[in-house]
């Protein structure tokens, strides 16, 4: 189970967070992230009755991310950009997280709470 993936938050999110199978909870930090040059469309919240809405979202930015002239990517100047990382429990990495948000990684707010969360019944 991934708690975020790049592609979270519109292609907004700098790090791809899974409990991996190996053991542990496997933290990859983006080398470059998406810069958009326009607007996007308004979120649209998934829900069954707005599910055809969503999917009609996602193909616009799909389509954005497709035109290099919408878009731009940079690479991160920050410490750790592009390196990976394996933490024993949820609540390092949620801690691991945290320091990495401090640094100025965006990541969904959800996050750290979801992993806390697994932490708190570990």
């Amino acid at each position: 189970m991934s708690y975020c993936r790049w592609s979270s938050d519109d292609f907004q999110c700098d790090l791809y967070i899974y409990e991996d199978v190996n053991g542990g909870f496997t933290t990859h930090v983006a080398g470059n992230r998406v810069i958009y040059k326009v607007d996007l469309p308004d979120p649209v919240a998934l829900t069954q009755e707005t599910a055809s809405q969503w999917a009609e979202r996602h193909y616009e930015i799909m389509q954005i991310l497709d035109d290099g002239e919408k878009i731009e990517r940079v690479p991160i100047d920050l410490p750790h950009a592009g390196e990976t990382f394996n933490d024993e429990t949820a609540g390092e990495c949620a801690d691991r997280v945290e320091s990495l948000i401090a640094l100025g990684y965006r990541v969904p707010d959800y996050v750290v709470k979801d992993l806390r969360a697994v932490q708190a019944i570990s």
